[in-house]
């Protein structure tokens, strides 16, 4: 069986289905993704069948539990090696991305590798606190997958969210919402669901779900030194 479609009997396996066209992109995506790692370090995930479900499957079912509206602007924070955004953006072709990272090397990669898959973000090399300046409150959602602590990585992310958006934390499921409730609030959302699933190769997830109800003050995000002197 090719990639193509192994990917595609991958995403059968979690109710998702995916195009011949898609599976082929993501196919590229990983060919090249594995090539490019060679040289600058992007994932500890390299081998084509974990990929496939740890990167793939993990990007795209938890837009399929909860569905962004159609058109929406999201921004992926500390997009590495572009996980959820290209894959989400390869499944779901109407979204208008933005991918934020602090390393050139990365959005070097991400430019070269969106060149051969035909995905059209805009990149930009930056910390989330100095671009949140630019464009707080302007996106429908926010997306990180990220080791950072979820009242972190709220902080990093809830700024750019408009009121009536989500941040979606892809997380695994030892992380608890308890010690988050304080940062979301204080940064103006509310937590409005925590969905638990498995990917396609049974491993278990557990997706955070915030909704933006009110502005969020200036002062945040902070800069990474004050936000691990005193979290919020």
């Amino acid at each position: 069986m090719d990639k193509a479609n192994y990917l595609i009997e991958e995403f059968k396996k979690v109710d998702v289905t995916i195009t011949p066209e898609q599976g082929e992109k993501l196919t590229a995506l990983y060919e090249y993704m594995a090539e490019y790692n060679k040289k600058v370090n992007l994932t500890a995930v390299t081998g084509f069948e974990d990929a496939a479900a740890k990167h793939f499957v993990d990007s795209i079912l938890p837009f399929v539990l909860f569905e962004p509206k159609k058109g929406a602007k999201f921004i992926d924070i500390g997009a590495g090696a572009g996980f959820p955004s290209l894959p989400l953006m390869i499944y779901r072709e109407d979204l208008k991305g933005t991918l934020l990272d602090a390393s050139e090397k990365r959005c070097t990669y991400l430019e070269q590798v969106c060149g051969i898959i035909g995905l059209k973000p805009l990149i930009v090399h930056a910390r989330a606190e100095d671009y949140a300046a630019k464009t707080r409150e302007s996106f429908d959602f926010a997306a990180a997958r990220a080791v950072a602590a979820l009242p972190v990585l709220s902080e990093y992310c809830l700024p750019y969210v408009k009121q009536g958006g989500y941040f979606y934390a892809l997380k695994s499921v030892n992380e608890r919402a308890e010690g988050a409730v304080n940062a979301i609030t204080v940064l103006g959302g509310k937590l409005r669901d925590t969905i638990d699933y498995k990917i396609s190769n049974g491993d278990s997830r557990r997706l955070f779900i915030t909704e933006k109800i009110s502005h969020t003050s200036p002062k945040y995000p902070r800069n990474p030194a004050a936000i691990k002197k005193k979290p919020l």
